[in-house]
């Protein structure tokens, strides 16, 4: 499903909503990324899995969105896990040392199996 500029598909595996942007996570895409998550990470006891092997780029406006999903599936006491990263987006995640409190997994599967 496309918004106005970010492509964000979902999918369910084994109960696990699987949620995939496709495309540069800035600060002109995070508004969408946004209220893609939203209606997910609002749920009791939500399972989520953010697919980001279609993501090239991120800035700071994508980690806050990630950062936001995380604390607010952490209040409805459910678990949420990235995978697929590539260098450049797990590098953010590293020098903000974000992936000390980020379950970040280098396949879908595995993410989906710990989630």
């Amino acid at each position: 499903m496309s918004t106005d500029g970010l492509q964000v598909n979902i999918d369910d595996r084994d109960g696990v909503a699987v949620l995939s942007p496709v495309g540069d996570v800035d600060m002109n895409a995070s508004p969408d990324l946004r209220a893609r998550l939203k209606p997910i990470v609002s749920k009791d006891n939500p399972r989520l899995v953010i697919d980001l092997s279609q993501v090239p780029y991120m800035d700071s406006s994508g980690v806050a969105t990630l950062v936001e999903a995380m604390k607010l599936v952490r209040n409805h006491k459910g678990s949420l896990a990235l995978c697929c990263m590539n260098d450049r987006v797990r590098g953010i995640f590293e020098i903000a040392r974000l992936d000390q409190y980020f379950s970040i997994h280098d396949s879908l599967d595995d993410a989906v199996e710990q989630v």
